[in-house]
């Protein structure tokens, strides 16, 4: 990695690696919760999977500073659980349970690290008209979990409680506070701090309860396997569209990075890389119960507001990642979390993963080709996701695949009808 030639002395590197921990720390909390949660998933068991998807993170972002044998992309890149993967786990998780999950997420990254080895013959079917759908309908398809979040979690006794959407709207505008007014580490930050605050509201209305901290252990290792492995053919199929799917959001990231701290593209050998060591790191996960991961947008922010991309900035970050996973205690803290403050927090990141497909779509050009493609694939993925029962006399695979996820059921649309409609003629 370079940099801007200036030596960061050790009163400066962990102050900036925290930065990155605390930037990345909300989606290893938000997606194992939002997935154990539809899963019915015990505490024990989240606490597990928050501790493996915080180990695989650390491991990936060491993958990638380090990168060898063709392994990692060598750029200032912070990976966690990816967000895109919500629709799609939670869809699997209510059919086949966390096993029917991890066996579909190793074979998923199983098939992302040949992404990785062969993305240039396969690129031309994800041009940005594609991606930017995607991306547009992972941020609508969380706008659910996200209000029923804020209104207390379905099933909850404080569900559409006003204690409930106070604590929520309390959270929120802190978000909106530190994103809008304020600069530097307080703007970065912005989602914590916000979680910060609602969290201490909550715990003043008596909605936090440390019983499980005090018991918790101190340290613990990781337990490969302990939620098993099982293999859906649907879920398979699923899974292996959305991490191609977000192979491709990867290398937006890593393009990025190297736009805005080094002002040049990435080359081939850094995306090969980077999409095979998020894809090694996200089938660890698999054996080890953790969420797959993802290249995390607000980091590459970091990096390019800051031209701080020296290795050891973002070694010091994996390792504080991987103490921080070793310790099931700080893991339970995560769990006392009451739901309206995380839904709170995330809406806003939700959000803005939806106005960034929106952004996208404008950059790939509003043709009236490309509004077909988007229009139509959009409706239809938010539309049958939202009809139960659309496909009940279809085969169980298809029910699986187009009866759950969004995500899949977009994809899949926007790239048929890409490579089927005419394209425009160039003026």
């Amino acid at each position: 990695m370079a940099n801007d030639n200036r030596k960061l002395g050790a009163g400066e590197v962990v102050p900036l690696a925290l930065q990155h921990v605390v930037a990345m720390v909300v989606g290893c909390v938000t997606v194992p919760t939002i997935l154990g949660t539809a899963g019915g998933i015990g505490s024990d068991d989240l606490v597990i999977m928050m501790q493996a998807s915080l180990l695989c993170a650390a491991i990936a972002i060491l993958i990638h500073a380090f990168g060898k044998f063709g392994v990692g992309c060598k750029l200032p890149v912070i990976i966690g659980s990816g967000f895109a993967f919500i629709p799609t786990l939670t869809s699997i998780v209510k059919t086949d349970g966390m096993s029917g999950v991890l066996g579909a997420q190793l074979i998923g990254a199983l098939v992302g690290i040949l992404v990785g080895l062969s993305f240039k013959k396969i690129r031309f079917l994800f041009p940005p008209i594609v991606t930017a759908s995607v991306v547009l309908t992972v941020g609508i398809s969380l706008y659910g979990t996200a209000v029923k979040y804020m209104a207390g979690g379905e099933k909850s006794p404080i569900f559409g409680t006003p204690k409930a959407w106070i604590v929520a709207l309390i959270t929120l505008g802190s978000v909106l506070f530190f994103s809008q007014f304020c600069k530097g580490i307080l703007k970065v930050s912005a989602t914590l701090l916000g979680l910060i605050i609602g969290y201490v509201v909550a715990a003043c209305l008596g909605m936090v309860d440390f019983t499980r901290v005090a018991n918790a252990a101190v340290v613990a290792l990781p337990k490969p396997f302990h939620f098993g492995l099982s293999f859906s053919v649907g879920g398979i199929v699923s899974m292996i569209i959305i991490f191609v799917i977000n192979s491709i959001q990867d290398i937006g990231q890593f393009e990025a990075t190297t736009a805005g701290a080094f002002n040049r593209k990435a080359t081939d050998k850094e995306l090969s890389g980077g999409i095979i060591g998020n894809n090694i790191s996200s089938a660890i996960g698999a054996i080890l119960g953790g969420t797959p991961n993802a290249t995390c947008g607000q980091n590459v922010g970091i990096v390019v507001t800051t031209n701080v991309t020296d290795r050891i900035v973002f070694v010091v970050s994996a390792l504080i990642i991987m103490v921080t996973a070793l310790i099931p205690k700080l893991a339970e803290i995560f769990l006392t979390i009451p739901l309206p403050v995380l839904g709170g927090a995330t809406i806003t990141v939700f959000g803005s993963i939806a106005m960034t497909g929106v952004r996208m779509l404008s950059g790939a050009g509003l043709t009236p080709r490309n509004l077909s493609i988007a229009g139509l694939s959009v409706a239809l993925a938010v539309g049958l996701s939202r009809t139960p029962g659309a496909f009940e006399s279809c085969p169980e695979v298809i029910r699986m695949i187009f009866g759950g996820s969004e995500i899949v059921i977009v994809a899949l649309i926007a790239i048929v009808l890409n490579l089927i409609l005419p394209k425009e003629k160039q003026s």
